[in-house]
């Protein structure tokens, strides 16, 4: 059966589609922080949280489940290099989106998609105490 088997469609094909997310990914992992459209955040933020998931895990296995995923091995080593120090003890929701305004261009709704390492969430909640 295919319930809720459904996924963000994003006006493109099925390849371009998962070649878009992968980059992305790709993109949030070695940089720390992406600015994008809402919906395309909305779609990536899934991948993220499976890809730390498995570096949690850290066994072969996982290793080769995040390669089929990620194009660069450099990009996995990093990931897969203290994980449970960058996340903690967190089970989920390794990422944060800030709204951004929106795109002068079409007026797309932006977003700012980063993940939350501990300075992050101390960082959000020094901003939240004052105000």
């Amino acid at each position: 059966m295919r319930h809720r088997k459904r996924n963000i469609k994003l006006g493109r094909t099925a390849s371009h589609r998962d070649a878009m997310l992968r980059n992305m990914a790709q993109s949030l992992i070695e940089k720390g922080r992406i600015k994008t459209t809402v919906s395309k955040a909305k779609a990536v933020k899934p991948l993220i949280d499976r890809l730390i998931t498995l570096a949690k895990r850290g066994n072969l296995h996982s290793i080769r489940q995040a390669s089929a995923i990620l194009y660069k091995t450099s990009l996995v080593k990093e990931l897969f290099t203290d994980p449970v120090g960058r996340f903690g003890t967190r089970v989920s929701g390794y990422t944060l989106m800030a709204r951004a305004g929106l795109r002068k261009g079409d007026a797309a709704p932006m977003c700012v998609l980063q993940l939350v390492t501990p300075e992050v969430k101390s960082r959000a909640k020094a901003e939240a105490a004052r105000g």
